[in-house]
């Protein structure tokens, strides 16, 4: 399912035919088949995909997702969302994206290195001369990131690597900041209503869910559910967060048994909360639960939460939506941060991450306010506007249409 309606943000934006040609179709695909002898009688063989959507902004980002059924059409669909996601917040990259169809749980750490090693060996040039730059993704993560620049010597051809080897302080923890951020900006301006009055439930405990609860907890709001692959923990009165986060690192990854009252994450979304933010996978919000749906916010952490279907049944009973371009752009910002570092050599404080994803997402925020103001649209529709005037301008500027 294509991204953007280009079809309305066209109309809204008199896009010539030539741009909405570019933007409805990609820039290059690739497909290989990554193998690797591992012993004399042992070879993995594994499909990789590497798609670049746009990179009329510049070069394509995205990260390198290591799983078992990661697809094409898949890896299409995440590299668009990177096209529009950067272009929103202003970072001057376009939209790529990697898969590995390989599962990461399935292969020993050395095996692991050696793939992503192998990886590196195809893609070298494209690697060495900046045309993509990877970061972490599902199935990867700073390690790897590691293990990429050990074999380019370059700090700038990757992004997500660990702060002792070039990395960027505030990284890891970038698109839950976002998140929270994204979070109190949509309740203060489209609630009207402080932080610290709001309840919360956020499905998924990974990188992104877990930063998200910590930050909102920060700000006083009040966390009352989390769920996860292993269960759920609710409390009416607010979780603590910073304790649920060390329980679930000394119990396998997992939020079952922090509370006697257990919940399913059918229950966490059906929550009677103020705020459900999805950031673990996508089509978590569909026409098989949308009626269940109670909160009167929605904020997408995770990439395409809400699928088209859901998405105009809950705007239809009035429910506000902020779209995941928007949402979790706090990543990619402080990827691009951390590539200019690379670039300069400069050392980057972790105040000046934070500073620099708060900023842009509320520039960001406020740019898809006012189209939407403009448009008398939703959230997703004015964002997409914004994203591809950003895009228009570029296409423009570099002549391609």
């Amino acid at each position: 399912m294509a991204v953007v309606d280009l079809e309305r943000v066209s109309a809204i934006l008199a896009m010539p035919p030539q741009a909405k040609a570019i933007l409805d179709s990609k820039e290059k695909q690739v497909i290989m088949n990554l193998r690797l002898k591992i012993s004399s009688d042992e070879v993995i063989s594994a499909e990789t995909f590497i798609v670049y959507h746009c990179t009329v902004r510049g070069p394509a980002k995205g990260g390198i997702r290591m799983w078992p059924d990661v697809t094409l059409e898949e890896t299409g669909v995440l590299a668009e969302l990177m096209t529009y996601k950067c272009a929103l917040s202003g970072v001057p990259f376009g939209g790529g994206k990697s898969g590995i169809r390989l599962d990461p749980h399935k292969i020993s750490r050395f095996i692991k290195t050696a793939i992503v090693k192998e990886y590196v060996h195809i893609m070298r040039e494209e690697l060495d001369v900046g045309a993509y730059v990877p970061a972490p993704d599902m199935g990867t993560g700073p390690v790897e990131m590691a293990v990429i620049f050990g074999e380019t010597h370059k700090p700038e051809t990757v992004t997500g690597k660990p702060v002792g080897v070039g990395g960027l302080p505030g990284r890891k923890e970038a698109t839950g900041r976002g998140v929270a951020h994204v979070t109190r900006l949509a309740v203060e301006r489209l609630l009207q209503k402080p932080i610290n009055k709001m309840t919360c439930a956020v499905q998924g405990f990974g990188n992104v869910g877990s930063h998200t609860a910590v930050f909102l907890a920060q700000m006083g709001a009040k966390v009352v559910a989390v769920s996860d692959l292993t269960g759920g923990a609710y409390d009416p009165k607010g979780l603590d967060i910073d304790k649920l986060r060390d329980y679930s690192n000394h119990n396998g990854g997992g939020v079952a048994g922090f509370t006697k009252q257990v919940i399913t994450n059918a229950d966490l979304l059906a929550m009677p909360v103020d705020v459900l933010i999805p950031a673990a996978a996508g089509d978590a919000i569909t026409h098989a639960n949308v009626e269940t749906i109670q909160a009167s916010l929605i904020v997408e952490g995770a990439n395409a939460p809400v699928d088209r279907q859901a998405d105009s049944i809950l705007r239809g009973k009035g429910k506000r939506i902020v779209p995941d371009i928007l949402a979790n752009a706090g990543g990619v910002i402080a990827s691009y941060v951390e590539w200019q570092q690379g670039k300069s050599g400069a050392i980057t404080p972790i105040t000046e991450t934070y500073d620099t994803i708060e900023q842009r997402l509320t520039n960001a925020f406020d740019r898809v306010l006012a189209v939407q103001d403009e448009t008398k649209g939703d959230l997703r529709l004015a964002a997409h506007v914004v994203s591809c005037q950003e895009l228009l301008i570029a296409l423009r500027d570099r002549d391609w249409v």
